[in-house]
């Protein structure tokens, strides 16, 4: 029935499809996005459970152990982190100083360029502490949202992804009913092309992160630079988010920087040493690791960045991208949507010219 609607009635029943679907998961983010990281975490854990399985451990203890080292290895990167975090606290009087320092640095230079006095600035300062005080309760409200959410978040990811593991094949099962029986093994390709390419990117993220972390951190140690690790701590964690994660890294390793000397000098040492590991990651070892599975060209995967960021915070900037491989997988699989998959993907055609549409 619905091959035999024009192509524009088509093509407005997709759209008003995707816009649906946007506003549902805004909407009910807080339920579908733990709902989302768990389905990712599941596929990604498929290996690790297949494994105690043919070891002829009982399904529900294979699924415990298997989230049991999941847990393991968050703990230990949280663990992890909140050591570093232990200097910043003890130091914070320096801090204090060295961010005084800075301040009053700016705040001449500011004068010199501009003719603005110091008590004029500290005037507009004051009036924008005014300000932002005046939004407090806002604010507050918002954050008290943020942890509410973050609670749900953690009390519902480990239920799901328990559900997840314990009833794939009535989820496989309810896919395949959809489609004909001449379609199944075509279906299961595709099943197998998902699992592959978000076990890929999740190890990969996972490799990146420790590689990361000590490449860029013993670089930074080597050079005297002051929380070495716990600047690059924070630009792994954030480089997991695409493109825009790596920008937001390198202002805090500055500002980090900053706040542990008075000097100017480190802040270019880090800078720089933070381009040259960025370069090496993006150029050598990611590619390397994760291989050339995850083909989405940068306009769609920083529109998806983007857009994924706007309907779901940090969780939807992160699952973009893999979300958006396994719709290139469904699309590049449907030969109704096709012409999406050529739309995500990073193949150039050599001279373009216009295709007749059906």
């Amino acid at each position: 029935m619905i091959q035999q609607l024009p192509l524009a009635v088509k093509r407005s029943i997709e759209l008003l499809g995707l816009v649906l679907l946007a506003f549902g998961i805004n909407q009910l983010q807080s339920i579908i996005m733990p709902m989302l990281m768990a389905l990712v975490a599941s596929i990604a854990l498929l290996p690790v459970y297949r494994f105690l399985v043919r070891k002829k451990i009982p399904n529900s203890i294979s699924i415990l152990l298997t989230m049991l080292l999941m847990i393991i290895v968050l703990g230990l990167i949280v663990f992890f982190i909140s050591a570093q975090l232990k200097p910043l606290i003890y130091n914070f009087s320096s801090i204090k100083l060295n961010i005084i320092n800075h301040i009053s640095v700016i705040s001449n230079w500011f004068n010199t360029k501009t003719g603005i006095s110091t008590a004029q600035q500290t005037d507009m300062i004051k009036q924008q502490i005014n300000n932002f005080m005046d939004s407090a309760g806002n604010f507050l409200k918002n954050a008290m949202g943020s942890i509410s959410t973050i609670f749900i978040f953690f009390c519902l990811f480990p239920i799901y992804t328990f559900l997840i593991l314990y009833y794939k094949n009535v989820l496989k099962k309810f896919l395949l009913l959809w489609f004909q029986k001449e379609e199944t093994m075509e279906v299961g390709e595709t099943l197998k092309s998902i699992e592959s390419i978000i076990q890929s990117y999740i190890g990969g993220l996972m490799i990146q992160f420790t590689y990361m972390t000590i490449l860029l951190g013993g670089t930074l140690m080597l050079f005297g630079i002051n929380y070495a690790f716990l600047i690059a701590i924070v630009f792994a964690v954030l480089n997991l988010i695409p493109y825009i994660g790596a920008l937001i890294g390198n202002i805090l390793g500055v500002l980090l920087t900053l706040s542990s000397t008075p000097d100017l000098g480190p802040v270019f040492t880090v800078l720089i040493i933070i381009s040259i590991v960025q370069l090496l990651d993006n150029n050598i070892l990611m590619p390397f690791i994760v291989g050339s599975k995850i083909r989405i060209n940068a306009l769609v995967s920083l529109f998806g960045v983007f857009f994924g960021g706007a309907l779901a915070g940090i969780g939807g900037m992160f699952l973009s991208l893999p979300i958006m491989a396994v719709l290139k997988i469904v699309f590049d699989h449907t030969e109704q949507f096709k012409k999406w998959g050529v739309l995500f993907g990073d193949d150039k055609p050599i001279k373009s010219k216009w295709i007749k549409t059906e």
